[in-house]
């Protein structure tokens, strides 16, 4: 009987699940659109509908898993499977029993990390990190995650470790969604960028980025939005990118001159949709400002495409189920002499 894993990645806009079996290859997937309104029981909700039609496609269900492995935006506290703080999910600002809830409702032990790590130990074990020691991990979407490797394993910190998004680009800079001012998140993240480019448009700036969104059927302006506006030479969301591009380059140097990491894989919504090209424009807007003495990183586009995030979590399940342990017999009892 094969052994299979669930894997989850939650995302601001959609919410990608898969089966694999024991060789990582994979059996099933679905993927759904993330609630945009409610609070975490509908997104809780939304992840359990997603992994069953998975397994469903895998012809199985989800209690008949090894185990779920789950990559969610926030802070995450590994050992309870609380995730708080995840402020690009509806009503999402207290910390919320993510894990147990899983578990209840899918019958398979839940096994979380952040999102973004998660997706950088997929590249690290499976795709463009695997040759190397230590990877950082810089995803470009709704926000700007980082995932760290150190010594070929995952550095989490106390469970926020990685918030390259939330690395000050311009002190009292514009707010970000975590209440700060100046992230780099605030400049470059999808979501942010949508805010800004709602508000120029309403000021007056033409921009065909909503007419992009409609024809596409989308709500919001999501990567596939954005990389169509710039290819077709729209002013603002060219200025929007080309300013995220920016912020992020400054954010990495700053990371890399603290970490002196071997190896930056670019991955994320946006960050895949745009490619190469903008992996190489990120580089040049960090060059300026790393330390001198440092070897240059490696810089790579993540490998695994869409479904990268949702690998990565699946590599938090043992690939093997524990054994059970056997109970202990009571210590006989001595005779009476």
């Amino acid at each position: 009987m094969a052994i299979l894993r669930g894997g989850i990645d939650l995302g601001g806009t959609k919410i990608e699940a898969i089966v694999v079996d024991a060789k990582n290859n994979v059996r099933g997937s679905a993927r759904h659109p993330t609630p945009t309104e409610g609070g975490p029981s509908d997104v809780a909700a939304s992840m359990i509908a997603a992994l069953s039609e998975a397994a469903a496609q895998a012809g199985t269900d989800t209690k008949a898993l090894v185990g779920v492995g789950v990559g969610s935006p926030g802070s995450v506290d590994t050992a309870s499977g609380r995730v708080a703080s995840a402020r690009n999910l509806p009503g999402w600002e207290g910390s919320f029993a993510l894990g147990n809830t899983l578990t209840k409702q899918l019958g398979a032990p839940t096994f979380i990390a952040n999102d973004v790590q998660a997706g950088t130990r997929g590249e690290f074990v499976l795709g463009a990190g695997k040759p190397y020691k230590s990877v950082l991990g810089l995803f470009w979407g709704t926000g700007v995650g980082g995932g760290i490797v150190l010594g070929g394993e995952p550095y989490r910190g106390r469970g926020g470790a990685g918030e390259i998004g939330h690395l000050v680009y311009k002190p009292g800079g514009r707010r970000c969604g975590c209440g700060n001012r100046g992230c780099v998140e605030a400049y470059a993240g999808r979501a942010s960028l949508e805010t800004k480019a709602r508000k120029e448009i309403k000021k007056g700036a033409k921009s065909d980025l909503v007419k992009i969104a409609k024809k596409k059927q989308h709500e919001h302006f999501t990567s596939a939005v954005w990389a169509d506006a710039v290819k077709k030479g729209d002013k603002l969301a060219t200025q929007l990118i080309d300013g995220g591009v920016e912020a992020i380059g400054v954010g990495l140097a700053s990371a890399l001159n603290l970490l002196d990491i071997e190896a930056v894989i670019i991955g994320g919504g946006l960050g895949v949709r745009f490619g190469q090209e903008y992996v190489e424009r990120i580089v040049a807007a960090a060059e300026p400002h790393l330390f001198p003495g440092h070897a240059a990183p490696t810089v790579k586009l993540a490998s695994l495409g869409d479904l990268g995030g949702a690998l990565g979590a699946a590599l938090l399940v043992p690939a093997k189920p524990a054994a059970k342990k056997p109970a202990r017999k009571p210590a006989a009892r001595p005779s009476a002499a």
